[in-house]
């Protein structure tokens, strides 16, 4: 296997403060990332402090007794703590993270961000974990391929751009006394669509026969039938031939077909605050796109002519998440 590991959950607090301002000079922004001796850090972790904690008073021993056994733990157990700093660094020097995609969602639903995992110099590299902020977690080794494919989820909360922060990736790999680790921003964001919000009836819908069905409009030219004259018909309408043939005096009758489809206007509904209008807009795009009706959008500086499929469904959504915040994807 290329990868294996199980996600969870774990809340992890992102750097903030002068260490985070830090961090932004030190790691900057990239949607590809290497690591390297500028972006590694290491110390030990718990057990390791317990570890070294031990050895100083082995050592005080070994000084105060004058006892050569203690000395040789000592310096074995020195020997084996250096030996894991450079291995633990090892674990995660040469690897690359590549940003790959982030799914859209709605307000209070998990975006999916992808990422590739690419091992560096090393065959193998074991016991990585990796976090955002306030999201899921995943652990994950490198073992017999170059590279694996990871998804973490994330939860949204507003409309417009979702930043997940940065990315932590560490190990305590080989003896767990030391933890090293690193916090970098993929520059990878999801789009969070407003949140659907139901209201009284559709706007800007043209008919609301079902599709196809023959309507009557006045002026139209398409011949439909027959009726029984009624007072104030035109002249021109009189079926002036059937009369001649004896027949009860009609009229003819002239319809249209109806092409259910609707605008979505943002005037259509006026004195309610912009995001609620929003919500109202995207509930509709919906249900549209549910019902199998061409739809168009019409907002202040913004028109997408009427159709139907993802492809418009996605042109609609992703006009009413960025409305009024102007950041399109770069």
């Amino acid at each position: 296997m290329a990868a294996s590991g199980e996600a969870t959950e774990h809340a992890i607090d992102a750097p903030r403060g002068r260490f985070g301002r830090w961090l932004e000079r030190r790691i900057p922004p990239a949607r590809s990332v290497t690591l390297d001796q500028r972006r590694i850090f290491i110390f030990p972790s718990l057990p390791g402090l317990f570890f070294v904690l031990l050895l100083l008073l082995i050592l005080l021993t070994a000084i105060n007794y004058q006892n050569n056994m203690a000395y040789a733990v000592a310096f074995l157990l020195a020997t084996l703590f250096i030996v894991g700093i450079l291995h633990t660094y090892a674990n995660l020097a040469g690897l690359s993270l590549h940003a790959l995609a982030a799914s859209p969602a709605f307000p209070g639903q998990q975006s999916e961000f992808s990422l590739r995992l690419q091992h560096g110099r090393r065959a193998a590299h074991y016991g990585l974990r990796l976090a955002w902020p306030r999201g899921g977690d995943i652990e994950v080794s490198l073992d017999d391929r170059d590279s694996a494919e990871l998804r973490l989820f994330v939860p949204v909360a507003r409309r417009g751009w979702h930043h997940p922060g940065r990315l932590l990736l560490e190990s305590s790999y080989p003896l767990g006394l030391l933890r090293c680790w690193t916090w970098v921003d993929l520059d990878l964001r999801a789009l969070v669509y407003p949140q659907p919000l139901a209201s009284p009836e559709l706007p800007g819908t043209t008919s609301d026969s079902p599709e196809g069905a023959a309507v009557a409009v006045a002026g139209s030219d398409d011949f439909y039938g027959f009726r029984e004259y009624r007072p104030g018909d035109s002249l021109r309408q009189v079926h002036w031939k059937g009369l001649a043939k004896g027949q009860a005096l009609q009229s003819k009758h002239y319809a249209a077909y109806t092409d259910r489809s609707a605008w979505l206007d943002w005037d259509a509904f006026p004195g309610i605050p912009l995001e609620q209008r929003l919500s109202h807009l995207c509930h509709w795009a919906l249900a549209c796109e549910r019902g199998g009706d061409d739809y168009g959008l019409r907002l202040p500086g913004t028109e997408i002519p009427p159709a139907r499929g993802e492809a418009q469904l996605e042109r609609v959504l992703t006009a009413l998440a960025l409305f009024g915040i102007g950041g399109q994807r770069s």
